[in-house]
């Protein structure tokens, strides 16, 4: 009996230092070490912090690029998903409002070319990116609101596209802030 006595506690010290003070410290230096050193990627424009590159924001201007609908309205502090699933009648019914209101400033778009994730929130409610296609669909109402031509606003989708991660998981997406500000700094 005391035999185990001693084996639980030599046990349980172990991992109280293994996982109490040797993991936090490694997701410490991990931090430390990333691009945002620990306190997230900041986006400056003008030398002014305007977001971070992990936290949506969101644009409802015509003359700037969408980024996915929030349930939590981009609040950090209230992270989540709306539990809605798709045979809730609410849901449904934002989603179609959703498509509606797309349908309504990108009128050369049809039904069919709308992306799922221009139209449903994010699990997080934080989701930063939209898919490719989500931001091509929207090239012709910002070409046409600020008069500039669609290639360029083309190819600065595809400057901004990043593509899966590692190559291969996911597919590609674009960050809506580094795009929208990359779209302001065109004359």
């Amino acid at each position: 009996m005391k035999k185990y006595i001693i084996q639980s506690i030599r046990l349980t010290l172990v991992l109280i230092v293994l996982l109490c003070v040797l993991y936090p410290l490694s997701i410490a230096l991990a931090g430390k070490l990333s691009a945002g050193k620990g306190g997230g990627e900041k986006i400056t424009k003008n030398g002014k912090v305007v977001g971070y590159a992990l936290l949506g924001q969101s644009f409802t201007k015509p003359e700037y690029f969408w980024g996915r609908p929030s349930a939590v309205g981009y609040n950090a502090a209230g992270s989540a998903g709306s539990n809605k699933g798709p045979s809730n009648e609410d849901y449904l019914k934002g989603v179609s409002n959703r498509i509606d209101t797309l349908l309504k400033y990108n009128p050369t778009i049809k039904r069919s070319d709308i992306p799922a994730d221009m139209v449903t929130a994010s699990g997080s409610g934080l989701d930063p990116n939209i898919s490719e296609q989500g931001a091509i669909i929207q090239i012709k109402r910002i070409a046409a609101i600020r008069k500039i031509d669609e290639r360029k606003i083309a190819e600065l989708v595809i400057k901004n596209t990043q593509g899966p991660f590692l190559g291969m998981f996911g597919p590609s997406s674009v960050n809506v802030l580094k795009l929208n500000i990359a779209l302001d700094e065109i004359k």
